[in-house]
Order: structure tokens, then C-alpha cells, then sequence
């Protein structure tokens, strides 16, 4: 797939309104990001694979400056930013919303599905945050947060995979939280538990995983998509700018809170 540009591109280069780049915007978690910012007074841009459900889960934002990209291929990434830079003028903020789950202990792991979780869960992240600061260096400041798992924070059976690809993007941003700081860049992670989201339908629409789900999170249910964009609308605001280099757990108290319910 060549990046190619969803929409018509309005020329917002005058606009002073912040500008917001999410990838995997057409998602749970990406799409109501997107609603929460934009009414926040940031100008929407983003890229994901399907114009067709980026349409659909951005109806009521007016003019959102979108293309259709894979997140895996760096080249790809790279002209979504050239595109919406080009219409925009600036990015202030990006975030990454892809990722994975392989529920699968080591041993039944393939290589191909081992390769797939790092290109969905540590690629995506790296390619999108090394364009981005690219132009939030010149612009002197710029907010980055790269979405993770709890299945990160502490260990969970049958999540090796991504486990390991995200634990990689938490030394990613610290690292890059570090190396930008004093170009005024900040970067951080937000890290869920189990969200009510498209990705985790396969397991939630099996009841008895969802009543298993549930009780593993000790405040006893899913989170929603709004509950975590919440937060990273919050990092992604001017009333963050102190804070960088951080692991932000929302994942009803599953990654700090022992003993766990018993299921």
C-alpha cells in the first residue's frame, strides 16, 4: 500500500489551533481521542489503513486531515507526516494507538506472529515518533504518547508477545524523553487494561471471558475508550507541559492492587 491521502486536504497553514496526529485514528481508542481533542480545540489529522472506517469513526469532527497508511512501513509513515504537514504547518502532538494482542504462551508463539507483534506493537511507535520530532524540535516544543498495555507493567500469562514489544516502547519513550527534553519535547506512555474496544472484541464477546476479564481488574469491569483518551487528552494539553519520561497506568488498580479477586 502507498500512503495516499483519504480526504480532500484543506489548507490550514494560517490556522493557529494546535494539531494533533494520531495513528490508528480510525480505532476505539484513537477515534474517541480524536472527539475528545477536537473538542479541545485541536485541529485533527491522522493516518490509518482504511479510509472508509476512518470516515466512520470521525463523523461529526469537520475537516479532519487524514491518510490512508500502513503504520508498519516506515515510508508510508513518513509521507503521511510530509502530507499533513504540508496542509497543517505544524504538529504539536502525536500519539500512537496501534497495537496487538497474541494470547499465546512462548512455546506456542511462531516466529511470524513473534514478528508481527513487534511490527504492530514497537515498529508503529518508533516510526511515527521519529518523524514527529522531527518538526517539534524546530517548533521549540511538542507532546508525544505512545499507548502501551498493562500487560507491560506486571506480568500477565499468555502475553509474551506483546508484553515484550511494549516493555520496548517504555524504554523507547524514556529514552527519547531524555534525548528531547531540552528541545522542549515531551514524550510519556499510557498503558491500559482490558478496553471495550474492536481489538479486544474476540476475547469480550465470549462471556465467560468477559466475567474472567472483569474480575482480574480489581475495581470489577472493562475500562471504556473515552476513560483512557481522557488521559491522554490530558498529556496531550498545555496543562501537562511538566511532564515526561513517564509510564501512566489506567487499568482499574490490575497492574498495583494484590491479592486480585479470585475468578
Amino acid at each position: 500500500m502507498n500512503a495516499r491521502v483519504g480526504y480532500t486536504m484543506p489548507n490550514t497553514t494560517n490556522d493557529s489551533s494546535p494539531v494533533a496526529i494520531i495513528a490508528g485514528i480510525s480505532g476505539g481508542i484513537g477515534s474517541a481521542l480524536a472527539h475528545q481533542l477536537h473538542k479541545k480545540g485541536f485541529r485533527i489529522a491522522g493516518y490509518a489503513r482504511s479510509e472508509e472506517k476512518m470516515r466512520s469513526a470521525l463523523d461529526g469532527i469537520p475537516n479532519p486531515i487524514l491518510v490512508e497508511a500502513d503504520a508498519t512501513n516506515s515510508t508510508e509513515v513518513n509521507q503521511a507526516f510530509s502530507e499533513i504537514l504540508e496542509a497543517t504547518g505544524r504538529v504539536d502532538t502525536f500519539i500512537n494507538c496501534i497495537g496487538s494482542i497474541t494470547l499465546k504462551s512462548a512455546h506456542m508463539i511462531s516466529d511470524d506472529e513473534w514478528h508481527r507483534s513487534i511490527q504492530l506493537n514497537l515498529n508503529t511507535a518508533f516510526y511515527g515518533l521519529r518523524a514527529a520530532v522531527k518538526p517539534m524540535q524546530k517548533a521549540g516544543s511538542g507532546s508525544i504518547i505512545l499507548i502501551s498495555t498493562v500487560a507491560a507493567c506486571t506480568g500477565l500469562p499468555a502475553h509474551e508477545a506483546v508484553s515484550a514489544a511494549k516493555a520496548s516502547l517504555h524504554g523507547l519513550a524514556q529514552s527519547a524523553a531524555a534525548s528531547y527534553a531540552s528541545r522542549g519535547v515531551r514524550v510519556n506512555v499510557v498503558a491500559p487494561g482490558m478496553t471495550e474496544t474492536q481489538m479486544a472484541k474476540p476475547i469480550l464477546s465470549s462471556e465467560q471471558a468477559r466475567k474472567i476479564s472483569q474480575s482480574m481488574h480489581p475495581l470489577g469491569r472493562i475500562g471504556q475508550p473515552e476513560e483512557v483518551a481522557a488521559l491522554i487528552a490530558h498529556l496531550a494539553s498545555d496543562q501537562a507541559t511538566w511532564i515526561t519520561g513517564q509510564i501512566f497506568s489506567i487499568d482499574g488498580g490490575l497492574s498495583t492492587i494484590h491479592p486480585r479477586p479470585k475468578v
